[in-house]
């Protein structure tokens, strides 16, 4: 059981500013940052890549909303923004494999890009840094303010989810 008790349907919010976890969170996210997007950058050429990089970028921003509240970063960092990231990312990887298609390929086939002057590995690059990346930083915060926000009862109340109509 918890100790909270219960204000206006929700629990009351428990949020605290400590100010070592403030100071260390404005010294040491700007590093993490800095490692997860030359992560990304690497991409397909060194072990680790862009899913890894975009998992310490989106982790990043989970660190700033424990250190500065969760409902201001939700208002810093809207849902457009969120969805944006994810669906630009999904745009350029169905963009890449689409194209690679038009220049007679198969999906994904970067070596079709060598056709038109562009060597393959870009192709590659662009899928590991345009693509998984800003995705998996996006599902990653996605989720973290979707848990934040609780499980509601989809609307419902009290007197509705017991009673049965004939």
């Amino acid at each position: 059981m918890s100790d909270r008790e219960p204000v206006n349907g929700g629990f009351e919010d428990t949020y605290t500013e400590s100010q070592v976890i403030l100071v260390a969170v404005r010294i040491i996210a700007p590093f993490t940052l800095t490692y997860g997007l030359f992560m990304a950058l690497h991409g397909a050429d060194t072990p680790g890549g862009s899913f890894q990089g975009g998992a310490i970028v989106g982790v990043t921003i989970l660190m700033i909303a424990f250190a500065f509240g969760i409902e201001p970063t939700r208002q810093w960092l809207t849902n457009s923004a969120i969805v944006a990231l994810v669906t630009g990312g999904v745009a350029v990887f169905v963009g890449i494999g689409l194209a690679t298609i038009v220049l007679d390929g198969a999906f994904l086939e970067y070596e079709r890009f060598e056709t038109i002057g562009i060597a393959g590995k870009w192709g590659m690059e662009a899928i590991e840094v345009g693509g998984i990346a800003l995705i998996v930083s996006g599902v990653i915060v996605t989720l973290f303010f979707a848990t934040a926000a609780g499980f509601g009862t989809n609307g419902l109340d009290d007197e509705t989810e017991g009673s049965t109509d004939d």
